[in-house]
């Protein structure tokens, strides 16, 4: 047996995801089957786990038999509240399984009820890695970010979404689920932002050779709900194959097939053009210009202008990096407490 793949568990807090696809799928039935291939493609699904009063959700016996799962039954009582109780075993089995199987490497809490924080927090501190799923309008905000990554069962492959209109405030599919998470997809440009930075910062912490597979890594950390189908792109080496399109960075052979090395580029593409913006604005200045304003300058040419798109963590980074290219020179100067920018004699 391959004892490289991960080893997952799956625990559905079945009533929450039920209702949410209700709610807010227009009405759509909760289907296992794009669950159960999510999780076919990151590993190896060991248990499968409900928790429901399945008197009330008799038509879902079927679909979620075939797809093999365990249902625990968590019976309505007098006196008792029903969710409550159903929250209560969930976790106390996830912690349990915890203890008697350490084989198992990941955790996959399904529910949109940031009741289940805490449980998220325990099992990352007892070195598990927790994918969470939860519908995109009924998923509380402080569930996502406890994750190392987290599904949005709306953007799985196979889930027909119909065009829905945004959910007040306050509504939810249970009483106990907090505000929604709000649907705000990233422009591209904030997507090339958000890998560019990412790759500069993997590069400055010391990383020689970054892989597409430790950026994707990287990316998921800042942000568990990042999925490269949200921007069209089907897999993350697409995605990738966009950039180095654009010119923002550049792919290398690693060695592993399909996992290429990440880079920016040494030259040309999207930073010359950057360069070339810095240039225009000190040659328009009477001798040497002050660091500080250049900025401002460059967007009076370019008002979309930032470095950080460039995989730059500041204005002085890139500063520096174009002296180091010869674009410019940069020196500091005591009288005005500042850099002296000029272009090279």
């Amino acid at each position: 047996m391959d004892t490289s793949e991960e080893r997952i568990a799956l625990f559905m807090d079945f009533e929450n995801l039920a209702i949410g696809a209700r709610e807010d799928l227009k009405g759509a039935k909760f289907d296992m089957k794009p669950v159960s291939d999510a999780l076919a493609e990151r590993g190896r699904v060991v248990v499968r786990r409900a928790y429901a009063d399945w008197n009330l959700f008799e038509d879902s016996r079927r679909m979620l038999a075939e797809h093999h799962v365990e249902m625990i039954e968590i019976p309505q009582r007098m006196g008792a509240s029903r969710k409550n109780a159903a929250d209560i075993k969930m976790a106390v089995d996830a912690i349990e399984l915890s203890f008697e199987r350490d084989y198992i490497t990941t955790y996959v809490i399904a529910t949109g009820d940031s009741d289940f924080t805490p449980l998220v927090h325990k099992l990352r501190e007892l070195n598990r890695r927790v994918v969470g799923i939860g519908l995109r309008a009924s998923t509380s905000a402080l569930l996502p970010p406890a994750c190392d990554e987290f599904l949005f069962y709306d953007s799985l492959e196979g889930v027909d979404v119909p065009q829905r209109t945004r959910r007040r405030r306050g509504d939810s599919p249970t009483a106990k689920v907090p505000a929604a998470v709000a649907e705000t997809p990233e422009e591209p440009a904030d997507l090339d932002q958000l890998v560019t930075q990412t790759l500069a910062g993997l590069q400055r912490s010391g990383d020689t050779v970054v892989l597409a597979s430790g950026l994707k890594r990287a990316l998921l950390r800042k942000d568990p709900t990042f999925n490269e189908a949200d921007h069209g792109f089907r897999t993350f080496g697409e995605l990738l194959r966009n950039l180095a399109g654009k010119g923002l960075i550049e792919l290398g052979d690693s060695g592993s097939r399909g996992d290429p090395e990440v880079t920016f580029r040494s030259s040309g593409g999207q930073d010359e053009h950057a360069f070339d913006l810095l240039r225009k604005v000190v040659a328009k200045g009477k001798g040497p210009v002050p660091l500080s304003g250049v900025k401002d300058k460059i967007r009076k040419l370019e008002p979309e202008f930032s470095e950080k798109a460039y995989g730059y963590g500041s204005f002085l980074q890139f500063s520096r990096a174009a002296a180091a290219r010869g674009v410019m020179t940069m020196d500091w100067s005591e009288e005005i407490d500042d850099y002296l920018l000029a272009l090279p004699a």
